[in-house]
């Protein structure tokens, strides 16, 4: 694909329609991806065309639009253009676009997280199986997606009980010198010091990957043979070993409910749309089994059509995905066939889009239906009653309009070690986890507890940071910013906020404080130039603004706990080169702990198994400097 910037030489800027015809007398009829950009250098919209001189054109009409669309061409001061091969490479293009710039007139996927997959390793002679998210750089069988981590353990959990396969890591495997406690409760086989030849262990791998593969009834049948051969020749052990395997496999179809008989791999995509909002259910079958579902919510216009919605969510959901053979769909799909060629590419095998009239696949999409009709009813639910809460706090805190993104600053620490600052978001959608962010406390002179300090440096990190992406066009800004505390942690925010150039209420902040007795219902307020006030006891924003106060606090002091745990842990040997498991051990065997390691002589170190004399040296080094 080849780049294509246009730049303006005219002298008055152009805007709008007007800019759209200039760019539009350049273009060539080719595919391609546009993008419409405000002042701010924000992107409006994001759109791929088969002939972009045509697609860009039908902007430049001053009739015949809608007034969302009318909106985004006024607003649009400059518009940037990238050249393809292909229409569906546009397409590709396009939703890898939206997703990571998120445009505001483009309907969105949000909450796109990645999905958990269950790897069975091919470069080892003792394949472990694991969990895996993100790229596959893993030699080994990938088997999902599933739509929790909570179905992953299950199905692990399983793999362990059925199988008795190894999850422990390499340098682990390598190092056990006996087993360990999951082999004394039968959930492994361990294959590290010998208990199970190779040969047998590869047996129960493979039996593992046809499981995975959906052969679960003829692995049933084999088993259930293998149980009554052991009995005929009163090998009980054996026998009751096997039972339990098969009780295991047993439970996993008792707790996936109905499992398709006919469909292999597919996944479900039920769209349903109520006031303006819409969920999309997708749930996934694989080898024959039901490996879960997940609700979406995708950002879009009210009037937007329920096809286009579900291409869009369609197109961006596989954008970093494997599409399965099939995608069963609850609604035709504009340009279906781009779509289908444009996932077939991304999995490097035909996929089929189908919107079945019949049979098993009805059956599944119908449930998906109905379980996205009753997920939107709840989201619509709460949405009201967050709004309500919203419009009490623009109240409480004099906002123009409710707060689409509210931030809420807490620090915590440890007696003073491990100083972390938190900032939790909150909006019309409630909390905005992936929003959240942990600031370690870098000052090296701050007096350690000085909470005013440790918010001072939370807060200049955080908006000198948003200084440079208001300049770039890409700033989250806060309508309402809530830091825990009183009048003194107000004063230092709006110290931070004047010193970085931010003008006075450019963005509102307030202080919460629990009253003298610390107790929840009377905490007081602070808003600049006036003075502190609380809210009726059983105001429904008062319990809403303890909510967000509670989950700042929680994500602050969370932080610390966490490095304390990791501090706890660590073990300088892990630090020294050359030092592994093995020898690890061997010192803590010889000397036993890490601090009598450090004071050992260098003849003592190199007294130990395993530790050569130029080994000992780097010990002995690593711990006195003048060695």
């Amino acid at each position: 694909m080849a780049p294509m910037k246009d730049a303006q030489d005219t002298l008055e800027p152009l805007s709008g329609a007007a800019l759209i015809a200039d760019h539009v007398r350049r273009l060539p009829a080719r595919p391609g991806v546009y993008r419409m950009l405000d002042a701010k250098g924000a992107v409006l919209y994001v759109g791929k065309a088969k002939n972009l001189k045509a697609r860009v054109a039908s902007y430049a009409r001053g009739r015949g639009h809608s007034n969302r669309i009318a909106r985004m061409i006024h607003a649009t001061t400059a518009m940037e253009f990238i050249l393809t091969e292909t229409e569906t490479e546009a397409l590709l293009l396009e939703a890898n676009l939206i997703k990571r710039l998120k445009p505001r007139y483009n309907i969105l996927l949000r909450d796109d997280k990645s999905f958990a997959h269950i790897v069975l390793r091919r470069d080892h002679p003792a394949p472990q199986v694991l969990k895996h998210r993100g790229a596959r750089t893993i030699k080994g069988d990938y088997f999902g997606p599933f739509a929790s981590a909570g179905a992953v353990n299950r199905t692990l959990d399983t793999l362990q009980k059925a199988f008795r396969l190894r999850t422990c890591s390499d340098p682990v495997y390598e190092g056990r010198t006996r087993p360990c406690m999951l082999h004394q409760i039968k959930r492994c086989a361990a294959p590290c010091t010998g208990e199970i030849l190779p040969e047998d262990y590869h047996d129960l791998v493979e039996q593992a990957r046809a499981f995975l593969n959906g052969k679960s009834n003829e692995l049933g049948e084999t088993l259930n043979a293998q149980m009554h051969e052991a009995a005929a020749v009163q090998d009980y052990e054996r026998a009751a070993e096997i039972r339990d395997r098969i009780r295991a496999l047993a439970a996993v179809s008792a707790r996936q409910g109905v499992n398709p008989l006919v469909t292999r791999e597919a996944d479900v995509a039920a769209l349903h749309m109520d006031g303006g909002a819409s969920c999309v259910r997708v749930f996934f079958y694989r080898a024959g089994q039901n490996w879960g579902e997940r609700a979406f919510f995708p950002r879009h216009a009210k009037d937007a059509e329920p096809g286009a919605v579900l291409a869009a969510f369609l197109a961006q959901f596989y954008e970093n995905k494997r599409p399965p053979g099939t995608v069963i769909v609850s609604h035709g799909l504009p340009e279906q066939d781009l779509l289908t060629e444009a996932l077939s590419l991304r999995a490097g095998r035909h996929v089929h889009i189908i919107r079945p009239q019949r049979g098993e696949k009805l059956e599944l999409l119908r449930q998906a239906q109905n379980n996205a009709r009753d997920a939107l009813a709840r989201r619509l639910t709460e949405r009201a009653s967050r709004s309500a809460q919203l419009e009490g706090v623009a109240r409480v805190f004099g906002l123009k309009a409710p707060p689409r993104r509210i931030e809420v600053y807490d620090n915590s620490h440890i007696s003073g070690s491990n100083s972390v600052g938190g900032m939790i978001v909150a909006g019309p959608e409630g909390f905005e986890k992936n929003q959240y962010r942990t600031f370690n406390i870098r000052s090296s002179d701050l007096t350690p507890g000085d909470d005013y300090a440790m918010m001072r440096e939370v807060l200049t990190r955080r908006f000198a940071r948003l200084k440079k992406e208001q300049n770039s066009g890409r700033a989250l800004v806060p309508d309402l910013v809530l830091v825990d505390g009183g009048a003194g942690q107000l004063k230092e925010a709006l110290k931070v906020m004047a010193e970085l150039g931010f003008a006075q209420g450019e963005i509102t902040i307030a202080g919460i404080a629990k009253g003298a007795e610390r107790d929840a219902g009377r905490e007081q307020f602070f808003l600049p130039g006036k003075p502190p006030f609380r809210l009726p006891p059983r105001d429904p924003v008062l319990y809403y603004l303890q909510r967000l106060r509670d989950e700042a606090h929680r994500h602050a002091i969370g932080a610390p706990r966490r490095r304390r745990a990791r501090a706890t842990r660590a073990n300088p040997l892990d630090d020294i080169p050359g030092i592994g498991p093995l020898r690890k051990r061997a010192l803590l065997a010889r000397f036993g702990s890490a601090k009598a390691v450090a004071n050992a002589k260098l003849a003592d170190l190199m007294a130990a198994r395993g530790i050569s004399r130029q080994m000992a040296h780097t010990i002995y080094a690593y711990f006195h400097e003048e060695g």
